[in-house]
């Protein structure tokens, strides 16, 4: 959730730092700070935009250093909460991505050895502990200090008497190791890092490390150093920004048919008609799967949702989909069932906590994700790749349709080994998935007729979504999409439920979107738009481009590209999140950064 970078080399630390956070800035934050270490540390932080930081900010000289962009967790969004916290005697610096579940026993402890803290926050209590054990060895004191520490945490400190050095740790937080020539980094996320290097190590679960500007030397618990293997990411720094677009989420929507090429790549072979993944997926696959359960949270949790309906057609097979921080806690595990969590940076708390449990209970897992080396991808017994690119834009868009695409793709897979797939059903599968870039580029030619149609609901107070089958997953993401960036209130439902208790809530200003399909329930969504209408609102449906009947019953129409019924939850996907998308941008909200959201939730 809160960026992090730490910087030593030879370019002046400050303007590093403050370009790698304004990378990070889509994480979410509310407060900004930087700290330099030239003879003396110096240590400067701002609340709101790092903008504002990098406008007020001292001159500051160095060429080391470490920044922080801070949601807050514990106490008040203020300059004494903000990162970095500091020693009592300023010698000290630390910056801290996630929560010390003992900091107020840590703090009584200090306190009655004269310690005074100067904020309410869980992370000054590190700093406090780092001068306490500080023997002029600033790793060793790290870790003397957290074999004190119960909960999660991502840090970075610095030391005024140790001027080189950089010491990391991480523990259900992310933390990675930008790789250079005469520089090297520690932050919380790739994207910070891309301007000036694309040579990663990734912190595994317990592990430290301590760099300066020409060595890195990481460490596990037992203080035994480790090798680690650096990766190079394929991303640049071009992915990673807005190419003339007006926000993040407007490209990342409009990068779909080539996310979706690059999800169905090496994995789809139309000449040998087979889906292929690496053996030790295949071997997760074909090792006697009954039943899959996935785990995810938000949206990944509504692709999960989708994912259930195809899986369970295509494979017929059971699967059941939880919400990741229930599963934790309680779930029943079944150690035939494969376990898929979905994630997209791969770093998600409450679905890393799920995929963990899975497999101490004795579970195969498989994870799907973004990020290649993140912790998702080391826990799993298996993980594929969306291979998606950057994902800047916090409400997930592009990741949303490639992580529906493999969980397609493993359906085939499975259907295939179990042979409850035809050989000729498998090859129209096939090519249906290959027109499904050019389909989704149809939706996005469209974009102004969607704009047009978002007029109709930009005032509304509150919003329904409607789908029967795979279209009611789909109504939950539209309607969280349009929540989330818009701000106006949304709720999704399955079209038949409305009756059990949803109608309380409709009036005539209530705009109602319903997806409809050509399949077995078209009449019946039907008939739920004519219950709606008999109540005063307008429909907008969303309806395949032959569908001759739909304009009787609804007030607008967008419609999609003839598919099969499942594979054209792709291009509705589109028209929802263009419909939320322009929405939000009639309402001048902050498309990019909601309030109160962050693009990956690290901690629970």
């Amino acid at each position: 959730m809160c960026g992090i970078i730490g910087y030593t080399g030879f370019r002046e630390a400050k303007n590093v730092i403050i370009e790698c956070l304004k990378k990070l800035d889509y994480r979410g934050y509310d407060s900004a700070g930087i700290g330099i270490i030239d003879d003396k540390l110096q240590v400067f932080k701002e609340v709101g935009e790092i903008t504002h930081l990098e406008k007020e900010i001292p001159a500051m000289s160095g060429d080391i250093g470490i920044g922080h962009t801070r949601w807050a967790t514990h106490g008040k969004v203020s300059k004494e909460n903000a990162h970095p916290q500091i020693s009592p005697n300023k010698k000290i610096a630390v910056i801290h991505n996630g929560i010390i579940e003992n900091f107020k026993k840590l703090k009584e402890e200090l306190e009655n050895k004269e310690h005074t803290f100067t904020s309410q926050t869980d992370t000054e209590v590190i700093a406090h502990l780092l001068e306490e054990y500080y023997e002029g060895n600033i790793e060793e004191a790290v870790f003397a200090t957290l074999k004190h520490i119960q909960g999660s945490y991502a840090i970075v400190v610095m030391c005024e008497d140790e001027p080189e050095k950089l010491i990391g740790a991480r523990k259900e937080s992310p933390l990675i190791i930008g790789v250079g020539d005469n520089e090297n980094f520690i932050a919380s996320d790739i994207p910070a890092l891309l301007k000036y290097t694309n040579r990663v190590i990734y912190l595994d679960e317990g592990e430290l490390c301590v760099i300066t500007k020409n060595s890195v030397h990481v460490f596990d618990e037992t203080k035994k150093e480790v090798t680690k293997k650096e990766d190079i990411i394929t991303w640049n720094v071009k992915d990673a920004e807005k190419s003339g677009f007006p926000h993040f989420m407007l490209k990342e929507i409009f990068d779909q048919p080539d996310t979706i090429n690059q999800a169905l790549r090496g994995r789809v072979s139309e000449i040998k008609q087979t889906i292929d993944f690496p053996e030790n997926v295949e071997k997760l696959l074909s090792n006697g799967t009954d039943s899959i359960h996935i785990v995810a949270c938000g949206t990944s949790y509504y692709a999960g949702l989708v994912g259930k309906y195809i899986i369970e057609q295509i494979c017929k097979i059971p699967v059941i989909v939880e919400i990741a921080s229930e599963y934790r806690f309680f779930s029943t595990r079944n150690k035939s069932s494969l376990v898929i969590a979905i994630t997209q940076s791969g770093e998600t708390s409450d679905t890393l906590a799920a995929l963990r449990e899975a497999k101490n209970s004795g579970c195969k897992t498989l994870a799907i994700t973004n990020v290649i080396g993140s912790t998702a991808t080391r826990i799993a017994n298996g993980y594929i790749l969306t291979q998606s690119g950057p994902e800047i834009g916090v409400a997930a868009t592009k990741t949303f349709t490639s992580q529906i695409i493999l969980l397609l793709l493993t359906a085939l897979k499975i259907a295939s080994i179990k042979n409850t797939l035809g050989s000729n059903d498998l090859y129209n599968y096939i090519l249906q998935l290959k027109e499904l870039p050019r389909h989704v580029r149809q939706i996005l030619d469209n974009s102004d007729e969607i704009k047009r149609i978002a007029k109709q609901i930009k005032d509304s107070e509150s919003v329904f979504f409607i789908g029967r089958g795979i279209n009611y997953p789909l109504s939950l993401e539209g309607a969280l999409k349009l929540k989330e960036i818009s701000y106006i209130h949304a709720e999704g439902f399955a079209a038949g439920e409305l009756k059990h208790g949803p109608f309380a809530l409709l009036t005539k200003d209530t705009p109602v979107v319903a997806i409809v399909t050509n399949d077995p329930t078209y009449n019946k969504v039907l008939a739920n738009i004519g219950e709606i209408k008999a109540r005063g609102p307008q429909v907008i449906a969303i309806a395949d481009e032959h569908d001759t009947e739909i304009e009787k019953h609804a007030d607008f129409v967008l419609r999609f590209p003839s598919n099969s019924t499942l594979l054209s939850c792709i291009p509705i996907t589109a028209i929802l999140q263009l419909l939320a998308y322009h929405v939000a941008s009639l309402r001048n909200c902050p498309i990019d950064k909601p309030r109160n959201l962050a693009k990956s939730v690290t901690v629970e």
